[in-house]
């Protein structure tokens, strides 16, 4: 009688298999993808995207006043 797997473990057998079956050219598009997604999470977080709120505000209660001003108040094109 064969074992009913959980889901999970379907899923991690369903994506292990299927990489571990891949050629060389589709093991290298993964890594390429992986480095990319590595550049836009780390490096452009660092250097781009500044914590405003903390730079900007002293308190938490400041700092969620400025959010719902911000949300509340927004212009909104028509």
């Amino acid at each position: 009688m064969s074992k009913i797997l959980s889901l999970p473990s379907r899923i991690y057998r369903f994506y292990y298999e299927g990489f571990k079956n891949q050629g060389k050219w589709s093991k290298r598009l993964w890594l390429i993808i992986f480095i990319k997604l590595i550049i836009m999470f780390a490096v452009l977080k660092i250097f781009f995207f500044p914590n405003y709120l903390n730079t900007n505000f002293e308190s938490d209660s400041e700092k969620s006043e400025h959010v719902i001003n911000e949300l509340t108040n927004s212009k909104r094109t028509k």
